[in-house]
This record gives C-alpha cells, sequence and structure tokens, in this order.
C-alpha cells in the first residue's frame, strides 16, 4: 500500500466539488430550458456565442473558435449547429473573402428564442447557485463563481450580460 500525496488528495476533492457543482448547475438550467423554450445548455450557449458576433475584422468566429467556446469538438459543433440550422435558428454561408471558409450566423427567430429564454437561463442560473451554496462543500466554490462578475445591479453574481 502507498502513501497518498495529501495535497494530491485535496486536490482531487477540489475538482470532484467542482465537477459536482457544475454537473448540479447545468442539470438545472438544462430542466429549465428545455421545459420553457425546447432548447438544450448546448444550444442555449451555442446561439449566445453566436449572437456576439459582428461584422468587419475578426467579427465571425472559425468553427474551431466556436467549438471552443461551448466546449465541445469540432464535429460535435457541426452537428449542433446543423441540427439549429435545421430548426430555423442558424444560416450558413461561404466566408466572402475566403471561399473555404463558412460562417454561422443567428438568424432572427434564434435571436428572439434567445432573448426569450435569457431570464429563464439567468433565473435557473441563481436558483442552482443558491441551492449549491447551502451546501457547505459548494460554498466556496459558489462565493468564488459570484466574485468573477459582479455588477452595480447584482454585487457578486453572473446574472448580468
Amino acid at each position: 500500500m502507498t502513501a497518498t500525496d495529501p495535497a494530491l488528495t485535496a486536490l482531487a476533492n477540489g475538482w470532484a466539488a467542482l465537477f459536482l457543482l457544475h454537473g448540479r448547475i447545468e442539470a438545472h438550467i438544462e430542466r429549465a430550458l428545455q421545459s420553457e423554450h425546447d432548447l438544450s445548455v448546448r444550444e442555449y450557449s451555442l446561439l449566445d456565442v453566436l449572437s456576439r458576433q459582428h461584422e468587419g475584422e475578426g467579427g465571425h468566429l472559425q468553427m474551431k473558435q466556436v467549438a471552443d467556446a461551448v466546449v465541445l469538438s469540432q464535429s460535435a459543433t457541426t452537428r449542433l449547429v446543423a441540427r439549429l440550422e435545421g430548426r430555423g435558428l442558424l444560416s450558413r454561408y461561404l466566408c466572402p473573402t475566403d471561399r473555404r471558409g463558412i460562417y454561422t450566423d443567428v438568424t432572427e427567430a434564434g435571436l428572439k428564442l434567445l432573448e426569450e429564454a435569457r431570464p429563464t437561463n439567468d433565473t435557473a442560473l441563481r436558483e442552482a447557485l443558491d441551492e449549491a451554496a447551502r451546501n457547505p462543500e459548494l460554498a466556496p466554490m459558489v462565493a468564488a463563481v459570484e466574485a468573477m462578475n459582479p455588477t452595480p445591479q447584482h454585487p457578486g453574481t453572473l446574472l448580468a450580460r
């Protein structure tokens, strides 16, 4: 039997708690988005990322950048884009300066759905964080997440965009 390094054990315990927090938050938001808007967390994230693109130099993201932003493989991102395109929420077109590149934009229907879903997402996030904060093992991570983006309206919360 080998001795376990206490620092590594603490690190592993911290990772397990972070993984648990993420899973609980994602599951809570998923249920809310699915029931209210027929939208998954990944679909919402993709619409949100793509809605932040702009015209001009560097305004459109390459699929690798989109995949990194939504934490999916490129192939999974491509499938997700195709699914949302099929629902009329995204459109794809060739890059005007490089015919090898394909851009993806959020349609008006996609922007409308995103705006309708944003309050649901934000409320579900707040609820999940509040619930997790009641768990002594998760409370320090909740506090760290909340401290990342303070706003005048919601000091210490992630709700403002």
